[in-house]
């Protein structure tokens, strides 16, 4: 005998939401644990693991994100091409000066599932680095507040 659910949530009854976040001087684990909830869509209450349930998010004041401890200082990124010789390390100043949008999506990138669906949550995920961004007719008045 199987376990069946009351209501199935099929592909058709998904809706895919537009949210706004700011994250200018807050935390970036913080942050980016809320943003990881909207794009696959836990706070929904038709969530389901094996459909991509969540929202596009549009985020703003990515240049402005802080780091709390010492990560500012001692924080690397690594990323490896396959190729000898090929380990590039960059710290979190240099590339938050660099491409602060790209801080934002490594932290969110971590926190999604490790599955077929996360390229297509990554795809949701804009982040803008200052105020200004292009998807202001998408979004409603509703914004998320984060701690």
């Amino acid at each position: 005998m199987k376990t069946r659910t009351l209501v199935a949530t099929k592909g058709t009854d998904i809706e895919h939401n537009w949210q706004h976040v700011d994250v200018n001087g807050k935390v970036l684990g913080r942050v980016a644990t809320e943003i990881a909830l909207r794009l696959t869509g836990k706070s929904k209450p038709y969530f389901v693991r094996h459909l991509d349930c969540g929202d596009h998010v549009v985020v703003t004041g990515a240049k402005d994100v802080v780091v709390t401890g010492r990560k500012a200082a001692e924080k690397i990124y690594t990323s490896y091409s396959g190729y000898p010789g090929g380990l590039r390390k960059e710290s979190f100043t240099s590339l938050h000066t660099r491409r602060p949008e790209e801080v934002i999506i490594r932290a969110v990138t971590g926190m999604l599932p490790k599955n077929k669906l996360r390229d297509k949550l990554l795809k949701r995920l804009y982040v803008f680095p200052g105020s200004e961004h292009k998807y202001m007719d998408k979004l409603k008045v509703q914004k998320i507040k984060t701690v």
